[in-house]
């Protein structure tokens, strides 16, 4: 497949991983065999790493709390900044870990159930390692929009209104 046609075949699947292969296959107008043999390739050169339901917990009454920590370190010698990477994404509390420029070094995302719970992650397991030197940890309070998706938007009916 085109480097063209893949990366649109991607960005469909990150847009709606739900579309089937016929629907992918028209879209991209190849076959439908095509659009099996690509997505195949790509889940075993992990590039497609998964797929994923994003869900509005607010909606359900789910009280987990969302936390940034920003991290300052001082990187071990020859691994940079690898090593302390794979130490702190082996959390389960952590959502998602991104190397930053600026002041801080790592941006954490983690959830817990409450406050107190993030505040002894950050204290007892993040800051507590030796090469980080600083954290600063805000708190989530509400969630607007994630991946793409606005949670408060109401879906509307697009269609113009025709009348006689």
């Amino acid at each position: 497949m085109e480097n063209h046609t893949r990366e649109q075949l991607l960005k469909l699947l990150e847009n709606n991983s739900r579309l089937t292969n016929a629907e992918l296959a028209i879209m991209l107008d190849v076959t439908q065999e095509q659009i099996h043999d690509e997505i195949a390739s790509l889940e075993k050169e992990h590039i497609i790493c998964g797929y994923h339901t994003l869900i509005n917990w607010d909606k359900v009454n789910d009280n987990d709390v969302t936390a940034l920590v920003e991290l300052h370190v001082t990187p071990q010698g020859g691994n940079g900044y690898q090593q302390l990477a794979d130490r702190i994404k082996q959390y389960p509390q952590v959502l998602s870990l991104y190397l930053m420029s600026g002041a801080y070094d790592f941006l954490v995302m983690i959830k817990g159930k409450t406050l107190k719970e993030i505040s002894l992650f950050v204290s007892g397991k993040l800051a507590s390692i030796d090469e980080v030197q600083s954290t600063a940890t805000h708190f989530a309070l509400t969630k607007y929009k994630e991946l793409g998706v606005d949670f408060n938007s109401k879906k509307s009916d697009e269609r113009m209104i025709m009348t006689p």
